[in-house]
């Protein structure tokens, strides 16, 4: 096998994940990104993309099963949550806290890459590890897996009420404060056309509020309708300070 040998694996599954893999080989595909294997196709053949696929669905079902089984509330909500746990940058963020970012077997490229195309690596790796550990350990140890790492996000999700749509509640907010409507301008645009990354604002009264970048100008809106939330808590926040 090219790249690094199998024991900072082996410690890594023993010391965070809490077990030893009889097969390390899937933790390590988990975590072996598809340009890798461009590089180094004469001794690697496996991406995690199939492992990816797997997790995904086991992540969906876990969550899904929780929210059913413990809220009462209408599938519209509970669909939101749901989208709130499994968003790129919940899983990503769950990745990055779990740090198995050293043990990622990608391109110099992709190294080099943008903090957006980071994230969603570790998301992807996420979900591959999930399918890693449901092929190895079942289905109780990828559902724990799970509980403790995205499914434990939800209150902090429902107290910050970022599980709804970032948009329509920038809307809410800022005409209750400000007596206007959210408007969205292209800030920047980079990139081929095959792969732009999109900068925009979102601008209340004429004031920029928050900025967002995305690979579409839709992803890009809801960042920076997310942003823009921050801005108007953080002066809540104040405000609350001074009085």
């Amino acid at each position: 096998m090219s790249g690094m040998p199998i024991g900072p694996y082996q410690d890594f599954a023993r010391t965070t994940l809490g077990f030893e893999y009889k097969d390390i080989q899937l933790l390590i595909t988990a975590l072996t990104h598809r340009s890798y294997v461009n590089e180094h196709k004469k001794s690697v053949s496996e991406h995690n993309e199939r492992l990816e696929f797997l997790g995904d669905a086991v992540l969906e079902l876990v969550v899904t099963d929780y929210l059913f089984n413990n809220f009462s509330e209408p599938e519209g909500i509970l669909t939101s949550w749901r989208a709130a746990l499994v968003r790129t940058e919940s899983i990503g963020d769950a990745g990055d806290k779990l740090g198995y970012e050293p043990l990622l077997r990608m391109s110099k490229g992709e190294k080099n890459g943008s903090t957006r195309a980071r994230l969603q690596i570790l998301a992807n790796a996420f979900e591959a590890v999930i399918g890693s550990i449901y092929l190895e350990r079942g289905y109780d140890d990828a559902r724990e897996f799970i509980h403790k790492h995205i499914v434990s996000k939800l209150g902090s999700i429902l107290n910050e009420g970022s599980w709804r749509d970032p948009k329509s509640h920038l809307q809410e907010v800022s005409q209750r404060i400000d007596g206007a409507t959210p408007v969205y301008k292209v800030m920047e645009e980079v990139g081929p056309d095959h792969d732009k990354v999109f900068t925009l604002g979102a601008y209340v009264n004429g004031v920029l509020m928050g900025k967002g970048i995305g690979p579409s100008k839709q992803n890009a809106q809801q960042e920076a309708a997310r942003a823009a939330l921050e801005a108007y808590e953080n002066r809540s926040k104040v405000t609350t300070d001074e009085s």
